[in-house]
């Protein structure tokens, strides 16, 4: 999926307050992170050899590629990379390229919803700022073309209600034609054994702040948590059965460094496998190193040394029975 040029130009805002979900709105479960690599094949190459995910193909218009990981939940990972030295950049990628001088990481996430009009006429009644609703372009070649319904349509906010960028999307049901649906289903089967993004991780330097922006927006069920494997603390905000990380540095760690090197960021995901021996098997062959597992916010799982190849951390897990953000 490809973005307006309103989606990422956005800055930090102050709001606060809380209120809870209307009845009859979907509030949004977790959707994906954009996350840049310093080419798109590197970035595709650390997800894919090191880290043992199926990336598959997007397009690349304009001098800025985009591929995919995808789970069958239909959470995603987006990736990005600069394709020629001329890329024509919108705003927001631009904003993004401004924050991360060209290094590898991620500065926004998206959270889909049924609703998406009515979700946006709540948040503006709750003084928000959200943008016109946007959508794809009728020739979307990955669309079912004029005549059917845009194949995404989404809205930001024109002063951001969090410290990294926030928007809500929703997607068309497409045809399905015998070519998407054999698609579909491979990008689905990791190697990995991946099945779902279950968090992703939102670290500025006031975890409490955050907490109470989200609360304004209606995800009101938060629980105080500790982070010790990467040096953070904050709160777990439940999204549906997931999970937003509100984080802070606590004392030294992964946390303060990459506060103080990139500003607030999607620090992290957590992503759900199969078998998390299987997992942390083909993960430690990939980087070449020994890795311990932990308990940690999802249960049992382990840390991937990715901070250098993507400016992200990414956390498998076993599958959970925890209920989101139960008490730690």
């Amino acid at each position: 999926m490809r973005f307006l040029p309103v989606l990422l130009a956005m800055l930090l805002s102050t709001a606060a307050g809380a209120a809870p979900a209307a009845a009859g709105i979907d509030p949004g479960v977790l959707d994906h992170v954009l996350l840049w690599g310093r080419g798109i094949d590197q970035v595709s190459a650390v997800m894919a050899v090191k880290l043992g995910f199926q990336v598959v193909p997007g397009r690349n218009p304009g001098g800025v590629a985009n591929r995919y990981v995808r789970m069958a939940d239909g959470s995603y990972i987006e990736l990005l990379g600069i394709t020629r030295p001329d890329a024509q950049m919108d705003p927001g990628m631009l904003v993004d390229q401004a924050s991360l001088h060209g290094a590898p990481g991620s500065r926004s996430f998206g959270l889909r919803t049924s609703t998406l009009d009515v979700r946006r006429t709540q948040l503006a009644a709750r003084g928000l700022s959200p943008t016109p609703v946007f959508s794809a372009a009728a020739n979307d070649p990955d669309g079912d073309g004029a005549g059917h319904p845009p194949r995404w349509r989404l809205f930001a906010f024109t002063t951001p209600p969090l410290s990294s960028t926030l928007f809500f999307i929703d997607y068309a049901v497409l045809e399905p034609t015998p070519a998407r649906v054999a698609a579909t289903r491979a990008a689905h089967v990791h190697p990995n054994g991946a099945r779902s993004i279950t968090a992703f991780w939102l670290l500025s330097a006031n975890a409490e702040a955050e907490r109470d922006r989200l609360a304004r927006m209606g995800f009101t069920a938060s629980t105080p948590m500790r982070f010790p494997q990467v040096g953070a603390r904050g709160y777990c905000v439940a999204v549906g059965d997931k999970q937003l990380l509100a984080l802070q540095p606590d004392g030294t760690g992964m946390a303060a460094d990459a506060l103080r090197a990139g500003g607030p960021q999607v620090f992290g995901v957590s992503v759900a496998v199969d078998d998390l021996a299987a997992a942390r098997h083909r993960v430690a062959r990939g980087y070449e190193t020994t890795l311990e597992t932990y308990d940690g916010p999802a249960g049992r799982a382990f840390l991937a040394p990715t901070g250098d190849d993507l400016g992200m951390l990414v956390e498998f897990h076993a599958p959970s029975s925890h209920a989101a953000c139960a008490a730690r």
